[in-house]
């Protein structure tokens, strides 16, 4: 018995969520008190892989093979089922990301497994019976899910879980799994990347604008403090929309759902579909004119004020505190 996480690679270089997903996976095992093996898939160099030793891992099965340069969904569940079935290990876990929660559900089939997504605390344990805490219902209302079955998968959502570092001895052998032409038949041919900007799923800080900023012409003083603050920048569905921010950056329920430490949002009313990716921030800032907007009812601190007025002047303190400090 063991745990086996996936540890995903954007170029070649793990991220911030990589290394969550691992000190959760360490401390799952921990409560088995079993060995974390790490599977990774593509080409990254074994300087990178030691690392994933720094957060728990036992073991780095590597994966390189030129048919699995990029990301191919099918393909990369039957490496991780082949893993599990290798390594014996009956608790698998992975990241609630985009590419995760394409994975989980085909290698719980594979495995005959019981699934828990956007899983949020470590599971209590009972007689080989996991009970997970995972957000339910668009975010707004948590679930307790029990998983009694002999494997277990289990997919973290981001910010969720503070890395935790403990070191040890890792060790890392080549994985050479046979790729089936049958788990091939859709490949990526392109993947572009906006190297230049936090991604958004990783993002520990968040500044969202919507319809509030009135035109796509003001959205510098947006960028502005996002950078002052280090956060990513987002933006309500009617924006993408309206072309004014890339469809990217839209967050809700149906653009990307996001977990940050903190989530400003200007100029944004709080429709429910918006409310549905946001509501597992931590904290929630919400600027706005309208003293009736429905997103002060979530907000954990409001102002109300017309942004235009308010943000340039938090943007000067963020500057003048960062000068001092």
């Amino acid at each position: 018995m063991s745990v086996l996480v996936y540890v995903e690679n954007a170029e070649g270089k793990f991220k911030k969520s990589t290394f969550e997903v691992v000190s959760y996976a360490k401390a799952v095992a921990g409560l088995l008190n079993t060995d974390l093996i790490a599977i990774s898939i593509g080409d990254v160099m074994q300087d990178e892989l030691s690392i994933l030793g720094k957060y728990g891992a036992t073991k780095v099965l590597n994966v390189n093979s030129d048919k699995l340069k990029t990301f191919v969904i099918q393909a990369y569940a039957s490496v991780i089922f082949e893993a599990a079935r290798k390594e014996g290990s009956d608790v698998i876990v992975l990241a609630n990301s985009f590419s995760g929660k394409g994975l989980a559900p085909r290698v719980a089939v594979k495995l005959q497994a019981g699934l828990v997504d956007s899983a949020v605390e470590l599971p209590l344990i009972e007689n080989n019976k996991l009970t997970v805490k995972k957000t339910a219902f668009s975010g707004k209302a948590f679930a307790f899910v029990e998983l009694d079955s002999v494997n277990k998968v289990i997919a973290l959502n981001p910010n969720s879980f503070e890395l935790t570092e403990t070191p040890g001895a890792v060790s890392i052998e080549d994985f050479q799994p046979e790729v089936k032409d049958s788990d091939l038949r859709i490949t990526v041919t392109d993947v572009v990347r906006a190297t230049d900007k936090i991604a958004l799923p990783d993002a520990e800080l968040v500044v969202s604008a919507g319809r509030g900023l009135k035109g796509p012409e003001n959205w510098s003083m947006i960028e502005e403090l996002a950078e002052a603050l280090g956060a990513a920048t987002a933006c309500s569905k009617p924006v993408s929309d309206a072309g004014w921010r890339p469809h990217e950056e839209h967050v809700g329920q149906t653009g990307i759902a996001v977990s940050p430490n903190l989530y400003v949002a200007i100029g944004i009313s709080g429709a429910i579909q918006h409310l549905a990716g946001v509501s597992s921030s931590k904290t929630i800032v919400v600027i706005n004119k309208d003293p009736e907007a429905p997103f002060f009812k979530v907000a954990d601190y409001g102002i109300v004020g017309d942004a235009f007025e308010v943000v340039p002047k938090l943007i000067e303190s963020i500057k003048a505190y960062k000068s001092h400090h």
